[in-house]
């Protein structure tokens, strides 16, 4: 069956040959891990257990992840052994299941949860970069629990030049409206984790203070936004970054990421406003490094 899982709608037949997310038939994973930096109602105490997907639709050009996003690094795994390792994750005491980036992989990840309905006991979230056709996220329905869904850019332009995507505010936007009709509220346990409901991430770029307000500004007039959290990020490092994007090359300065978090506050948003020290490769995984 050809490919069209993701907003690229390739049309690959992924047996024989690669979409744009560089991922064939196989489920290929490069890590599976308790991770401790996410929100601390995802985290935990004990962690998130991580499972972090080889490839991805969008590679943009900052992305911290991009020995696993643009280099596809990972092993591969059957439908029955991803869900053997979300059992283990399980066992090892993780908050919830955290798929990171798998909206290449939505069939398989559905697959997989179904084979240990019953067994699998802790919360499925689905982090992803935004970028996700409504139709697949409406197949979430009953398997996911929680969405942590990014919203990076307002502006076409923006998204085009550094990800290729002219179209993502409108399709991350779309696929937000949907997720928030599966999770329309948000639920925490006596430990304040987060059991059901939508946490919007955005990342905060040098010189993108002014779009970053426009999301918050729109997704404030277009949603009831007490129905979600927020989660402001000032972790952006330019060591990722090519050197083809010169405006892109420096940590974004305390006075774009107060503009933010001001307006942020100004809009009534609720949710999670991250240090600014957070703006550090120490908080990338290693990848390549053995669990």
């Amino acid at each position: 069956m050809n490919c069209n899982l993701c907003p690229r709608r390739c049309g690959i037949n992924r047996k024989t040959d690669t979409g744009y997310c560089k991922m064939g038939d196989t489920v290929k994973i490069a890590k599976v891990m308790l991770h401790m930096w996410e929100e601390p109602c995802i985290s935990g105490k004990k962690g998130s257990g991580a499972i972090f997907f080889s490839g991805c639709p969008l590679k943009c050009v900052y992305c911290q992840n991009v020995d696993i996003s643009h280099g596809g690094y990972g092993k591969e795994y059957t439908v029955e052994t991803l869900s053997q390792e979300m059992l283990r994750l399980q066992e090892m005491g993780a908050c919830n299941i955290n798929l990171v980036t798998p909206t290449h992989y939505a069939d398989k990840v559905r697959q997989a949860l179904d084979l240990i309905r019953g067994e699998l006991k802790i919360p499925v979230v689905y982090n992803t970069s935004g970028y996700e056709l409504d139709s697949e996220i409406a197949k979430m329905a009953g398997y996911v629990d929680v969405f942590l869904t990014d919203m990076k850019y307002f502006s076409p332009e923006y998204s085009q030049k550094y990800s290729k995507a002219s179209d993502y505010y409108q399709v991350a936007k779309g696929a937000l409206a949907e997720m928030l009709k599966i999770a329309p509220k948000c639920v925490f346990d006596e430990n304040g984790l987060m059991q059901k409901g939508v946490i919007v991430r955005h990342l905060v770029l040098p010189t993108l203070r002014k779009d970053s307000i426009a999301i918050l500004q729109d997704l404030n007039d277009s949603f009831d936004i007490s129905k979600l959290k927020l989660s402001l990020m000032a972790q952006y490092t330019p060591e990722f970054c090519s050197e083809q994007y010169p405006e892109l090359g420096r940590k974004i300065t305390t006075f774009e990421y107060s503009s933010v978090v001001n307006a942020a506050i100004e809009l009534g948003y609720d949710g999670y406003i991250q240090d600014k020290s957070a703006s550090s490769v120490k908080y990338t995984p290693n990848f390549r490094e053995e669990d």
